[in-house]
């Protein structure tokens, strides 16, 4: 992805020097910033579809299992969107330590796992259902609370929350 593959890469490409390739990644961070930022006011995710259709384009067509982290001050305003984990085409290995670490370090009060099915189907399995329940365990041991985890599809997603995971 190319927010993550910083610019080194990009200038192997022909045509790109390191003045395009820097070009590049600005654009791609301004990007991310007008995403997470909503006029006076950041974006607040009042119901799982908000937190679903902040990251669905993004994440929809993705060739691999990637694991985020939104980040939630206590209004449930977005502070950060973290990736933790890229995976394979089925799993992704994740460790509550991982997703929690950057919400300690930005004094999140709670946090939405996120994370998407390459095969388009937003369908839990029975990994993702424990690895919601270690994540809310260790929130709950550290003072975060974890709202959901959502899972997304091609274009549709599921909360496990709503599913009576949370």
């Amino acid at each position: 992805m190319l927010a993550e593959c910083g610019a080194a890469p990009l200038v192997g490409v022909h045509g790109v020097g390191v003045g395009k390739a820097a070009r590049l990644q600005a654009a791609v961070e301004l990007g991310r910033r007008v995403v997470l930022y909503r006029g006076d006011e950041p974006y607040a995710v009042r119901a799982p579809g908000d937190a679903a259709r902040l990251l669905m384009d993004e994440m929809r067509s993705l060739d691999r299992e990637e694991f985020r982290v939104l980040l939630l001050d206590a209004k449930n305003r977005v502070i950060g969107v973290e990736l933790v984990s890229i995976g394979t085409l089925t799993a992704s290995l994740i460790h509550p330590r991982e997703g929690l670490k950057a919400a300690i370090i930005k004094s999140a009060a709670s946090i939405i796992l996120v994370h998407n099915h390459p095969t388009g189907v937003p369908a839990p399995s029975r990994e993702d259902i424990e690895i919601t329940e270690r994540f809310a365990e260790a929130g709950r041991v550290v003072g975060i609370e974890v709202l959901d985890h959502i899972i997304i599809g091609d274009g549709r997603f599921e909360s496990l929350r709503e599913m009576g995971y949370l």
